[in-house]
Order: C-alpha cells, then structure tokens, then sequence
C-alpha cells in the first residue's frame, strides 16, 4: 500500500524543515510503497530501499501538491498533501492571555483616569517597555453578575487606540461558566457570542484594538463552526492537541492522528477553511518561574517547533483576590518574553499575514 509518511497534509513548513535553494525550499518526501512499484514524486522517480521510497521537492509556492504514484504491471496507486511554505518565515513569538474580564470590571467600577491605572495594564505596558512584547487579551462578555462590556466607558477610546500597536482585545467566550460552552453548541451560538464581544470591543476601544480570536474557550469547538470563524477572519486557533485516549480539551476536537502530529509540530493548515492550527508552547500559569526557560530552551532545540513560540496565560492568576492567585506570575511571564528577546525572537500577532509574518 502506498503512502507518504512525510510531509504531513497540512504542514506549515519553514526553512528549519528543509535547505533554502534559489528560489525555493527543498524539502524530503518519505513514504511507503510495495517493494516493486516504480515511485514517482512530482513525476520525478523516488529512491527505493525495500518498502520504503523517498525523494525531494522544491517548494517554490504558498501551497504544494506533493503527488506520490507507486506502479507495477498490476495495479496504480497515488497519493498526495498539500504543504504551505512558510517563505518570509522569521523567529517569533506571540502572547496571547486567555479568561480576560477582571480587568475591564476594575476599571469600569474605579473610573480610573488611565487604563494604565489598572495594575495588570500597568504591568503589562512594563513588559512592552522593556521588551517590544506584544499581548491579545481574549475576553468575556460578562464576569457574572456584576459585570458585562456593555458597562465599560468608551472614554478611553483614544487610549486603546494609542496603544493598539502592541494591545489588542479579542472574543474568548461569553463568560467563565459553563466549562467547554462551544464544545456542543450550534455555529449559530458561537456566532452570536462572538459577534456580541466583536461589538462591544470596537464600540469601547476602536477598530484598531480589535482582533480575531486565536483560542476559543477550552479549545474546543464542533468542526461546523469553523466556517463560521472563518468567515469572522478567525486565522488561527491555537491549542495543546494532546492525545491520551479520551475526551481531549484544547484539540478542536481533532481526531488522533492530527492531535498526535500536531503536539510535536508547530502548525497545520486546514486548507478546507484556510484556518491554520498552532501548537501552544508555553503556558505561564502552569509553569514555576524557574522552569520557564528550560521549557523554551527544549522547543527552540526542536527544528519542529523551534521558529515559532506560541506563549498562553490566563488572566485569573495575576489577581490577588483569586483563590488560586499566582504572586510571581508576572514574573514568569516577564521570564518568557526576555529570553525570547534574548534569543532573538520578534513579537507578533497570529492574525497578521501567515502567523505573524508576510505571506
């Protein structure tokens, strides 16, 4: 039987996953065949060693077909993926914080004169002094009874505005509760969740602040919405893509072969709605300060993962009021971003071109 085992259908691939020639990106192509077929990738013969073939291709465009043919005096057999060559690819991360809605209570019920009077603000403008990071917040409609966008002043419409450079708001959920929201829910529920938080960001913090979400809460959304992010310029979901054998959060409810790809690989295109799905790196909540560059250090030394950093936290833990506050939490985050600068990692936003970089 014939099959290719690499690339992977869908494989965002970069210089680190082959040798840049002129003009292209020069890639191998292994597979399987039976032994006595005659293999041919792209229409040029494969090298053969028993049941295994292999080959090179040239990407010289955003998208390839990799055609694998394997025939005998029997029988004709053809295989194919797709990649996406990652060509104006460069090292760089991006941070996105997940659960956001404290921040805009406080400071709709402070009335503080800045944003930037809010202490999680304030710390996260540090972080962008000191080291150009850039930070999504991805919010609720509503923190509970207390709280929903609504309530939020459009008075610092210009700050936002001022700052949107590195700042940005994006849909996360309706709120907190309940776990898992869009695990069952219709496309038309999670449309109109995101199409309320989309209102209410550009009425209180502008066009320029706006972005499309890269996580939907959990991870976890029934495939038939995804034309429905699609068509909201949702181009990226990132998640953790584990696979143990049961119910999985944070994988888009993938099916294992992909979720098994994908949680040793950096990104993969779903070319049906053009979303391409990101590996999450690093989480910050989960990870002690003193651990955080060893975690960094393990995926840069991985040519699968090491071009791009996806950096998650979760906004709960930053508050002292939270019962499971984190009170270096800003520290662990600040540890992420320096040695990423360090390294010379650029910040990015996921919706900007192919993952942060031209297309």
């Amino acid at each position: 039987m014939l099959r290719i085992e690499t690339p992977f259908h869908g494989a965002v691939m970069n210089s680190r996953h082959g040798r840049p020639v002129a003009g292209g990106l020069k890639i191998a192509v292994r597979g399987e065949a039976p032994p006595d077929a005659r293999v041919t990738v792209n229409d040029a013969l494969a090298h053969r060693d028993g049941a295994k073939f292999s080959a090179e291709v040239v990407l010289t465009a955003k998208e390839t077909d990799i055609i694998a043919v394997a025939a005998d005096a029997q029988r004709r057999e053809e295989r194919r993926v797709r990649v996406v060559w990652d060509r104006h690819s460069r090292p760089r991360y991006r941070v996105a914080i997940d659960d956001n809605s404290f921040f805009l209570r406080d400071i709709a019920q402070k009335g503080y004169v800045s944003l930037f009077d809010s202490f999680y603000l304030k710390g996260l403008r540090e972080l962008n002094r000191r080291y150009g990071a850039k930070f999504v917040l991805n919010i609720y409609y509503t923190t509970g009874d207390d709280f929903s966008l609504p309530q939020f002043p459009d008075r610092y419409k210009g700050e936002w505005r001022d700052n949107a450079d590195w700042l940005k708001l994006a849909f996360h959920a309706h709120a907190d509760k309940p776990d898992r929201p869009y695990e069952n829910a219709t496309p038309e529920k999670l449309a109109a969740d995101f199409d309320q938080v989309a209102e209410q960001i550009r009425r209180f913090a502008g066009e320029e602040t706006y972005s499309p979400p890269t996580i939907i809460h959990w991870g976890i959304v029934q495939p038939s919405a995804f034309p429905v992010l699609a068509r909201r310029a949702v181009r990226v979901l990132s998640g953790y893509f584990r696979w143990t054998g049961g119910s999985e959060d944070a994988n888009y409810l993938f099916d294992r072969e992909r979720c098994e790809w994908l949680s040793h690989n950096e990104a993969l295109k779903d070319f049906d709605t053009g979303i391409v799905f990101s590996l999450v790196d690093l989480i910050c909540n989960l990870t002690p300060v003193e651990k955080i560059v060893p975690a960094l250090e393990a995926a840069a030394s991985d040519p699968c993962r090491a071009e791009i950093m996806d950096i998650l936290t979760h906004e709960q833990y930053f508050w002292p009021f939270y019962h499971n506050h984190i009170p270096d939490h800003f520290e662990r985050l600040e540890a992420a971003v320096r040695w990423l600068t360090e390294h010379d990692y650029r910040p990015v936003f996921f919706h900007e071109g192919l993952l942060g970089v031209p297309e």
